[in-house]
């Protein structure tokens, strides 16, 4: 039951992402959440870090769409240097946002990639539709109460998984 919280993937860092490791799975597209995945939650742009490196996926010919569930002026801030397709107010991990980032991106749900740092939001939510999961390490330790709240239980989620790893 606990596996529809697991994810594909775990990297310390979007960096950490294999690009091989998303050929090899046929992943043509990357859904791709802002706070604490690409950025600490209270930086209000893309940094040089972020920037590069989704250059450099373009470059690949890898499709991006950035979902998040925060606000409309938090995502267009931090998409005007970007340029990519984004959804704001996703409440994810509804169906909804997901389907409108695949239309954007005209790919299946087994071509794409969904990254992020929350297991109840980007893992669950890419689970759901058959992605490939990619959790990330929290950018910064710090957070909204509520996300330490949730943390808790992604720490259980995560024992759960080692144990399943380990088992292999």
């Amino acid at each position: 039951m606990l596996e529809i919280f697991f994810p594909k993937l775990v990297v310390d860092s979007i960096e950490d992402i294999n690009l091989d490791i998303l050929r090899r799975n046929n992943i043509k597209a990357l859904i791709i959440d802002i706070d604490n995945t690409l950025v600490a939650w209270d930086i209000k742009e893309a940094d040089e870090k972020s920037m590069r490196w989704i250059e450099y996926l373009k470059n690949q010919g890898i499709k991006i769409c950035l979902v998040s569930n925060n606000t409309e002026d938090r995502v267009v801030k931090f998409n005007e240097k970007l340029k990519l397709y984004a959804i704001h107010r996703a409440n994810k991990p509804r169906r909804a946002p997901f389907l409108k980032a695949l239309s954007y991106l005209k790919t299946k749900p087994e071509e794409t990639a969904m990254i992020g740092d929350q297991i109840f939001t980007d893992v669950w939510g890419g689970n759901r539709l058959n992605m490939f999961t990619i959790l990330v390490t929290p950018i910064s330790p710090k957070e909204f109460p509520f996300i330490k709240v949730k943390r808790f239980f992604e720490k259980m989620v995560m024992k759960n998984y080692k144990k399943k790893l380990e088992q292999r």
